[in-house]
């Protein structure tokens, strides 16, 4: 391991660089115009900054709303599973089943796997059952 063993001052970068002596390259202006050119930097990143959070929410609603309909697909899925063992099939939990299908994407590509996986099952099951969900992008 290599310690650090003190600061020394500034040092030239180069032997054959020249220092000038007076004039830096460097210059703040006057006070306005660097306040009028901070404000115009600053503009764009807050800009990008107020977009990030406008799609922060519907992104967020859009997977929570995606998240609801597959546990709600899921859930009757179970119940058509159990009615179907108990030797009775409601059409009206097929025809509530086939109005789940249809939706919203998820924006989360896991979740939207999962979700797809879901809604492809149930429209395997309404197939069987003699019914078609509506139209969907799956």
């Amino acid at each position: 391991m290599v310690g650090v063993s003190g600061v020394t001052g500034g040092t030239a970068a180069g032997k054959g660089r020249r220092v000038r002596n007076g004039a830096s390259g460097f210059s703040l202006g006057s006070a306005s115009t660097g306040a009028a050119a901070a404000a115009q930097a600053a503009a764009p990143a807050q800009a990008v900054g107020l977009l990030a959070l406008q799609e922060a929410g519907p992104v967020a609603e859009r997977d929570s709303r995606a998240r609801k309909r597959g546990e709600a697909l899921l859930q009757s899925l179970s119940e058509l599973q159990l009615g179907l063992l108990g030797g009775r099939l409601d059409p009206a939990r097929l025809r509530a089943m086939a109005a789940l299908v249809p939706g919203e994407e998820a924006a989360d590509p896991a979740l939207a796997a999962a979700i797809s996986a879901i809604r492809l099952r149930a429209r395997v099951e309404l197939a069987r059952h003699g019914l078609e969900a509506a139209s969907s992008s799956d």
